[in-house]
């Protein structure tokens, strides 16, 4: 950013020399004349399921800003893997590579001094968003966002969910009609704030409800398919059809929950639901696979993301319907889908 200010100012003293015009109106004219927006994007994981679908609505919507505002906007779309120094360095290119906003998706949402520090030393915004950065943190510049949504909403709406089916479906779903239904839960990173917190105000949820839960297992799948299908393999090997219910904190370790029950010789599923409301997921809801999801709405955030960024740098106005609250943050609410309404969802996809 001060490198593009440097070279803005030379070229504006140059063009003065020749024209004798003031400094001052130049560089007003040069300034209104750049129609250029560079994003540099980190993401933790880019094999995420629900992190890559909020990628690919970005770029959709970052080529419909270019042909509506005529503005040209170029992204750097870098991977972390899983790895937070990585994501550090990323920060760095985003820097040397003139970056004009830079948004971030955090390996490790307690970590996020150093990509602070260099963003602040260059004076790029940086949006983070989905994963949640400490509140001191986001509080330590006045150039810090985050775009994402209400965690325990999600968990919150995954026990409702259950709730509302129970009303007619409860002995169906209580098959060893005991008066109580019988789970197991398949939970994201170990101390991520977001599986903590599903996990937690699902169970509350739906015992605040009424229904009375007796947990079989729980295990970490870190939001993967392949590893919640390993999970889930075990507990049929060791509870088999007692398990009545199973939540899951992503729709991907939901949707291996289903994959590790496609080679189960028993004729009665446990009910399963989800997080995020996937494009698979949504289809496993319309195909009964899954009893249903929440939709964590990406196609909103990265919409949301780019109007910010756009902001940012254009000074442009944010659209009525998105709020910067505390001039920090947009927080997008979260919906049930069931059987119910997943068509309609699927065509606002």
């Amino acid at each position: 950013m001060k490198r593009k200010i440097s070279i803005i100012c030379i070229i504006a003293i140059l063009i003065c020399t020749m024209n004798g015009c003031t400094f001052t109106e130049v560089l007003s004219r040069t300034k209104s004349q750049d129609n250029t927006l560079k994003i540099g994007i980190s993401v933790y994981d880019q094999y995420d399921t629900f992190i890559s679908s909020v990628v690919d609505y970005f770029k959709e919507w970052a080529k419909k800003k270019e042909q509506e505002a005529d503005i040209t906007i170029t992204i750097d779309l870098q991977n972390a893997g899983g790895n937070q120094s990585v994501q550090n360095d990323q920060m760095g290119l985003f820097v040397s590579g003139g970056c004009d906003v830079v948004l971030i998706n955090l390996v490790d949402r307690t970590d996020a001094t150093v990509v602070i520090d260099k963003a602040k030393n260059a004076e790029i915004p940086v949006i983070f968003f989905n994963r949640e950065l400490v509140k001191e943190d986001l509080e330590r510049w006045d150039q810090l966002y985050y775009v994402g949504a209400v965690a325990l909403e999600s968990g919150e709406m995954e026990g409702q969910i259950l709730l509302d089916a129970c009303k007619e479906h409860f002995d169906e779903f209580d098959k060893n009609h005991d008066g109580k239904l019988q789970y197991v839960i398949l939970e994201g990173e170990a101390g991520h704030q977001d599986a903590l917190v599903r996990t937690e105000y699902v169970v509350n949820t739906v015992t605040k409800g009424g229904i009375v839960l007796e947990k079989l297992g729980n295990e970490i799948a870190n939001w993967n398919r392949a590893q919640a299908t390993s999970k889930m393999k075990v507990w049929l090997n060791a509870f088999g059809e007692n398990i009545e219910i199973v939540f899951a904190n992503n729709d991907d370790m939901a949707l291996g929950a289903i994959d590790a029950l496609e080679g189960w010789d028993k004729k009665e599923w446990p009910v399963i639901l989800g997080i995020d409301g996937t494009k698979e997921a949504l289809q496993a809801v319309k195909n009964g696979g899954l009893l249903g999801t929440v939709l964590n709405d990406a196609k909103g955030q990265s919409r949301s993301m780019l109007e910010l960024a756009c902001f940012l740098k254009f000074r442009t106005n944010l659209p009525d319907d998105i709020t910067l609250l505390d001039d920090k943050s947009i927080r997008l609410p979260h919906k049930i889908v069931t059987i119910d309404n997943v068509e309609q969802i699927i065509l606002d996809r």
